[in-house]
């Protein structure tokens, strides 16, 4: 039988399934990335909308992250009837919305509410959060917040949640994000428990092997910090650093596993800074 040309034409079924799956291969992207994106100017109405503590937790960063812009660029007067609303979500139940919080505190060094609503979310559960409002100290010159610095600088150390069979996801070295999967937790129900990461960093040593049983409030791994992380540590200790910080600042002075030039040339900077002001005070 011969086979005509007309033959090996696509049906009008196969041309919508690739022309769907085209479109689909544009829009979800599309979609992830405007779902995600803080570019969209948001008008008083939705800032309203937004800021109130029962919007969607990424509708309200983004209403955060647009005064923090307008602060930036010196339009204060503009943003600052927001601030009875921004001090309310420091009382926020979702970590990521106390976090962006503590940062946009940080972008007004002259609001002394701001200032003062920053010492709270320094003793907050969640170390991120604790970590965002140190940093955001500094910016007022208060260096309340100087322990967490010198946390950051250290290993982070995971704890179990919960007993079960530990099953670690990651190896040793591999980098961390927050919110990447660590491990799980069997525990005898159908889904296993996940533990995630709170901070970025790096997977550095396990405490226990795969496999083995844990107990609630367990060590089961150490995280070393992030190159950022360290960073902005060295940046703050920079202007507020005592005598007593010198050795564990200039343990980053040398060459060390995932710390780039930048992070080694801050923390000579600091050791000289602190180094100065310890001088200045003799």
């Amino acid at each position: 039988m011969e086979i005509t040309k007309s033959d090996h034409r696509p049906g009008f079924k196969v041309k919508l399934l690739v022309y769907g799956g085209a479109i689909l291969m544009v829009l979800v992207p599309f979609l992830f990335w405007k779902g995600t994106w803080f570019g969209t100017v948001l008008d008083d109405s939705k800032m309203g909308e937004f800021l109130n503590s029962s919007a969607r937790p990424r509708d309200t960063q983004h209403a955060l992250f647009q005064m923090s812009q307008k602060i930036e660029s010196g339009k204060v007067e503009e943003v600052r009837k927001w601030y009875p609303a921004v001090l309310n979500l420091a009382r926020h139940p979702v970590p990521e919305v106390r976090n962006t919080v503590a940062w946009l505190m940080g972008q007004d060094n002259s609001n002394g509410d701001f200032h003062d609503g920053l010492y709270p979310l320094a003793n907050d559960a969640n170390p991120l959060v604790r970590r965002n409002a140190a940093l955001a100290l500094v910016r007022f010159g208060d260096p309340a917040g100087r322990p967490e610095l010198l946390n950051m600088l250290k290993p982070f150390v995971v704890q179990a949640p919960m007993a079960g069979i530990l099953r670690y996801r990651l190896r040793e070295d591999d980098s961390v994000d927050t919110g990447t999967l660590l491990a799980r937790i069997e525990t005898g129900t159908a889904a296993p428990f996940e533990l995630r990461s709170v901070m970025p960093g790096f997977f550095q040593t396990k405490s226990v092997e795969d496999g083995t049983p844990v107990h609630q409030g367990q060590d089961v791994l150490v995280l070393s910090p992030s190159d950022a992380q360290v960073w902005e540590a060295l940046r703050a200790l920079y202007l507020i650093g005592e005598p007593a910080d010198l050795e564990a600042v200039q343990s980053f002075t040398g060459k060390m596993p995932h710390l780039s030039e930048r992070t080694r040339q801050q923390a000579r900077l600091t050791v000289a800074a602190i180094q100065r002001r310890s001088q200045s005070l003799r």
